[in-house]
């Protein structure tokens, strides 16, 4: 690898404030605010809108959609559309 060309990979802290929930990775990206973490060392942070606590799919609370009843309520609206042309 060439020397001087790659972007520093450092520890930083991925904080969600909707969940309260944070963790620390390496990453190239950097923040401009800093955090205290539970090693006594402080960290760039960056907060992020959604992360595995506060997303549906991980959280389980994701809604299903019924395309079932959506298609019988289609037909039901506009008919069923065979043999009417």
């Amino acid at each position: 690898m060439k020397p001087g060309i790659h972007p520093a990979y450092e520890p930083v802290v991925f904080r969600d404030r909707a969940a309260g929930f944070a963790f620390l990775t390496r990453s190239t990206a950097t923040g401009d605010k800093t955090v205290e973490w539970e090693d006594g060392r402080t960290y760039p942070v960056i907060d992020v809108e959604i992360s595995s606590a506060s997303h549906p799919f991980y959280t389980g609370t994701q809604r299903i959609v019924d395309t079932a009843g959506r298609v019988e309520r289609f037909e039901r609206r506009y008919g069923s559309g065979r043999g009417a042309r």
